[in-house]
């Protein structure tokens, strides 16, 4: 599989403009290219697709990368048979797959992805790049009728992960012990990826980037954390 892939746990770090923490490895991903696709179906209200859209189309304009929404074509399908690379936003993951199935977007970027499109995401983004949706952090606020994403890569990814604070007095469950639960149903392998970390894809090849270590989940294991540089090419074995 041709794969050329940029998973990123999330937009904005704090402290930083939208991707810019990411600004490196989303130029490398888009060498070559002028153009990108932006799907904004993730985001629940309070801001609108062209909103949405003129945030990205702002980001992308810095590194001379035109972006067009693709809520703004007549035939979502064509635009992304036709696009030079995609990228899907954050907001909530069960909206966002809800969408892209409604839209009948999950064939079309699975195929296109599988050949080499560059495809980025972020948060919910990143989420529908995995096996399934079952490791998001997000609420279901819409109904899904399957769990089943895009499996760009067949593993499950929890963006913005979270480690216990020491210290801390709340009783409730940690993520560790969510994703624990997610394998005593579940076989495929869950990387946590904390704020300002992504890992980049091409080919039969994984890398983790960014400033932390990721925490991976394999079923029946205990957890590993695994640094930027260090092999993981095990995550992309079938499952």
């Amino acid at each position: 599989m041709s794969r050329n892939l940029l998973l990123i746990s999330t937009s904005t770090t704090h402290g930083t403009a939208y991707l810019e923490h990411a600004a490196g490895e989303v130029k490398a991903l888009l060498e070559g290219k002028s153009s990108i696709l932006f799907i904004p179906y993730a985001r629940p209200g309070g801001i609108s697709h062209n909103d949405y859209t003129a945030k990205v189309q702002e980001a992308f304009s810095l590194w001379g990368i035109q972006a067009t929404g693709v809520h703004t074509y007549a035939d979502p399908v064509q635009a992304v048979q036709e696009a030079e690379a995609v990228f899907i936003g954050g907001g909530n993951t069960f909206l966002l797959l809800r969408n892209l199935y409604a839209n009948k977007l999950v064939e079309p970027l699975q195929n296109r992805a599988s050949k080499g499109m560059p495809y980025m995401g972020t948060s919910a983004g990143a989420n529908v790049a995995g096996k399934t949706i079952g490791t998001t952090n997000d609420m279901p606020i819409v109904h899904v009728k399957t769990f089943e994403a895009l499996q760009l890569v067949p593993f499950n990814i929890n963006p913005h992960y979270l480690d216990p604070i020491p210290g801390a007095t709340h009783m409730g469950e940690t993520r560790e012990t969510r994703i624990e639960e997610f394998h005593h149903h579940n076989r495929q392998p869950v990387v946590g990826l904390r704020e300002g970390s992504m890992l980049r894809i091409q080919g039969d090849k994984i890398e983790l980037k960014g400033p932390h270590a990721a925490r991976i989940f394999l079923q029946g294991q205990k957890p590993m954390e695994f640094q930027p540089g260090e092999d993981i090419n095990f995550l992309l074995e079938a499952y």
